[in-house]
This record gives structure tokens, sequence and C-alpha cells, in this order.
């Protein structure tokens, strides 16, 4: 028993062992093995190297987005002329990365509270059993007062009145100036596993030349400073009809960033995507198109509370940020390697298979490849502990 240990322990750690190979003269298997192989090698450096980047790590940005929009628009309404700056017509106005500008409106000025008859259409009555006091209409102003108007034929309501008619919109759009404004989008990444952090002013994006740049994707494709109506343009829209009744813009700033090479080169890329208010969809009956909302601003008028309500119309913006940056890492290489050293064996089992059960000649490959024994128990202390017969 103790000499049994003792060789046991010998062998494993004085012996090697290695497998059997056959080499087989075929050239049918050899071209199958060859080709393989050279595809299994194309994947590995074509797609996980090349285009996958798989010897590098990856990190997504935290990032930051404030913007800034500068001009001035003007209306004349019935006589009445008005100047709209930025506080006016942009919503909300604290610069954030997502915001309404103004384009077209409807205005009711004046309200107060009060009971006044709805408008024409939606709620008309014939009598006052139609207007069940105190219950609401969906599509209504306010609280209905159980009376019906003989003169307008609807019903009576407590609201702010005159109701707002918003039946017609105006068109062209009133604030079509709008196509001049300007957007200025301050944009920083940081990525945390590298450390770096950027910034949309890039080198050579000072003071001065942003004074002077107007963003173009050919001829200034850094500049931060957009025009609203390029914005439009570039997302596919025409300006008049996406003003008109709103509809929303993305503005996408891609950082996809090789750390591999000077950090110079990490630069953003502006894209710009029309979300909804296109043109090009001509289904008219849609439940809700373009972009609208309403905005109310209150003021007295001796002692009567009173507000002037406007219905915008905008183009929303959404700014998004994109980001990817990758840098070299050993731990990703050598796991990419290990793996596409492991597909190599796809090119053996498939030879196997070839081998085995589909030539001819699979029977005398089957002997050559696998040794077959027949083993007997014999005497624990004798030295041969089996026999072999070799089919």
């Amino acid at each position: 028993m103790k000499s049994q240990i003792t060789n046991a322990l010998s062998d494993f750690f004085f012996e090697y062992e290695t497998p059997r190979q056959v080499l087989v003269r075929n050239r049918r298997v050899g071209v199958v093995c060859r080709l393989i192989q050279l595809g299994v090698l194309a994947y590995i450096i074509g797609w996980v190297f090349i285009y996958e980047k798989g010897y590098q790590s990856t990190d997504t940005a935290v990032s930051s987005v404030f913007s800034k929009m500068k001009g001035v628009g003007y209306t004349n309404v019935n006589g009445t002329e008005r100047v709209w700056d930025v506080a006016d017509y942009v919503f909300p106005p604290q610069g954030d990365s997502s915001f309404v500008v103004m384009t077209n409106y409807i205005i009711t000025e004046g309200q107060k509270m009060g009971k006044c008859p709805e408008l024409p259409g939606k709620h008309n009555c014939s009598s006052d059993a139609d207007c069940e006091g105190g219950r609401y209409k969906r599509t209504g102003h306010g609280q209905m007062t159980g009376v019906c108007v003989k003169k307008t034929k609807t019903c009576e309501v407590l609201a702010w009145c005159p109701v707002e008619n918003d039946h017609n919109i105006p068109d062209p759009p009133l604030l079509m100036s709008a196509e001049n404004y300007t957007l200025f989008i301050k944009n920083s990444v940081t990525f945390p596993l590298f450390g770096v952090t950027r910034s949309n002013l890039v080198e050579g994006i000072d003071a001065a030349y942003i004074g002077t740049c107007l963003h173009h994707p050919d001829s200034a494709p850094l500049c931060p400073i957009f025009k609203l109506g390029d914005i439009v343009k570039l997302s596919g829209f025409n300006f008049e009809t996406i003003a008109k009744v709103g509809g929303a813009i993305g503005i996408v700033i891609d950082w996809t960033c090789n750390l591999d090479v000077d950090i110079t080169h990490c630069k953003p890329k502006y894209n710009f995507h029309g979300l909804y208010g296109n043109p090009d969809e001509t289904d008219k009956a849609r439940a809700s198109v373009g972009y609208n909302f309403r905005f109310a601003k209150h003021y007295l008028d001796g002692q009567v509370q009173k507000r002037t309500l406007l219905k915008v119309f905008g183009i929303r913006i959404d700014i998004i940020v994109q980001s990817l940056a990758r840098k070299f890492d050993i731990i990703p290489t050598l796991t990419a390697i290990g793996s596409g050293v492991g597909i190599f064996g796809v090119a053996t089992v498939v030879c196997d298979l070839v081998l085995l059960y589909l030539l001819p000649k699979r029977e005398f490959y089957k002997n050559m490849k696998f040794k077959y024994t027949d083993t007997h128990v014999q005497d624990p202390d004798s030295e041969a502990g089996s026999t072999e017969t070799e089919k």
C-alpha cells in the first residue's frame, strides 16, 4: 500500500502527459480546417480588435449642460405692437437642457373670475337640463352653473371669463423672427474611470471666436452658437410649418473619444434630429399635432384679480449628451485573445466530425484516432497492472 502511494506521488510530480495526435493527409479536411481557422483569425482581428476595440476598456461620462438663448422678436397684432425678449419667449428661463422657444401664440387678455357662456361647438345646449349644475365637462373651461344661455345656445360656466377661443391658430406664425434667435450651449463631461474632463469649449474656442462664429456642420463644426433656423433646417423641418403649431427637436452632443491618442482629439460632434412636428407626416387626422401649453400672467386691476392667458406654440429643444471613451487595458486585451484562441477549437471539432462520420474511410480514421484497451485486474503487487489489446 505504501509503495502504491509512493508510486502515485512520483508519477504525479515527475511524469508529463500529452494528448495523442494523428496526422491526417487529406486535402479536403485540410482545406476545411485552414478555412475555418482563417475565418476565426479574421473575426478576432477584424471584428474583436479593429471594429469592437476589444483591447480597450470603456467608460461613459457624467455630463452637465447649460444653454442660453439670445434674440428679440416683434409682433403687431391688431395695431398692438410688442417686443419680445428672452424672458418672454423661453420656458423655463433657467437655461436647462430641455426648454421651449415660443414661435406662435393665442392671447386672451383681461380674464377675470366670473360666469360666462362656453364657446359654441362641443358645449351646445337647448335647455337648462343639458347643463347640469356643479358638473364639469372634460373639454370645458369651468364648472357648469345649470343655465343654458339662449343667445349663444351654450352652457354657462363659472370660469375665467371671457373663455379662451383657440379655434383659429395665427398663420403665418406671429414670431417668425424667432428664426434668427441664437442658442449658446455649454457642455462639460467627465469620464470618472479615466479621470478625464472635457468641455465643448475646446482648444481654439475662446471668447473672441465665440463672439463671431456661428455653427456650421462643415465650416464651423465646433462653434457652440447655433441659429434656431439652422437647427430646424438641419433636423429636416420647415421653419414656418413647425413654428405655426410647434414641435420638438433633439440636439445630440456626441463624445466618442479614443484616449490612447492625444486628449485634444477628444471633441464633441453635434447632430440634430426632428422628434415630432415633421411636415412629411401627412396624416391630418392625428389626435394631437405640434406642441403647445398654456401660461398665465396674473395682475390686479384695482381690487379685481385678472390674468392674461397665453396659449403658447413653440419648438421644444432637448439637448442630449451621448458619450463613450476608450483606453488600452491589458485585462480586456488578454480576455479577447484567450476567447479567440478558444474559438480556434471549432476547427478541430468540425474536422473531427468530417473525418469520423462523413468520409468514406471513417472507420479507418476511427481506428487511427482512438486506442482501445482491455484492462484485466491482476495481483496488486504485480509490476504490470493491465494488459492492452489493440483493436
